[in-house]
């Protein structure tokens, strides 16, 4: 069953707020194998410039993926999730995340389109602090298999 077409344009509110914390940090670091210091130690993050531990480029997925989560499981949409593949991930970053920080995402529904029979669903989030200054903008492309496929 093709993607409802009507969820193009639509957005989903604010998720709860997720406190980004120097062990959620460290932890993400270890798990995808960065030992960059400015990850780890806050000696070391300070003496670089930072205000309080650096998270890495990607530390954004933990909360970003439930935002998307909230979205596919949406049983209007129509999407089989075992049919599904993660096509592509972006970020555009307005500025670092910090341990510390308070943040929220607000999600959307860029574009639903076919193509060789598959379904391909474009999604972006506007991850914001506490003062509602943008931090983060990402986009996912989800491919949704055909039936046929």
């Amino acid at each position: 069953m093709p993607l409802d077409q009507s969820f193009i344009g639509r957005s989903y509110p604010p998720t709860e707020t997720y406190g980004v914390s120097r062990a959620k940090i460290r932890e993400f670091a270890t798990a995808i194998g960065d030992d960059n210091p400015v990850y780890h130690d806050l000696a070391a993050a300070r003496a670089a410039g930072h205000p309080d531990l650096l998270a890495p480029p990607t530390f954004l997925t933990i909360i970003n993926l439930g935002a998307i989560n909230t979205i596919i499981g949406d049983p209007e949409l129509g999407l089989d999730y075992g049919r599904m593949v993660h096509g592509d991930q972006r970020f555009v970053h307005h500025r670092p995340t910090y341990a510390g920080a308070d943040l929220t995402v607000t999600t959307y529904v860029e574009d639903i389109m076919a193509r060789a029979g598959n379904d391909f669903l474009t999604l972006r989030a506007e991850i914001r602090d506490s003062a509602d200054e943008l931090i983060t903008t990402t986009r996912a492309q989800l491919v949704v298999r055909g039936e046929s496929s």
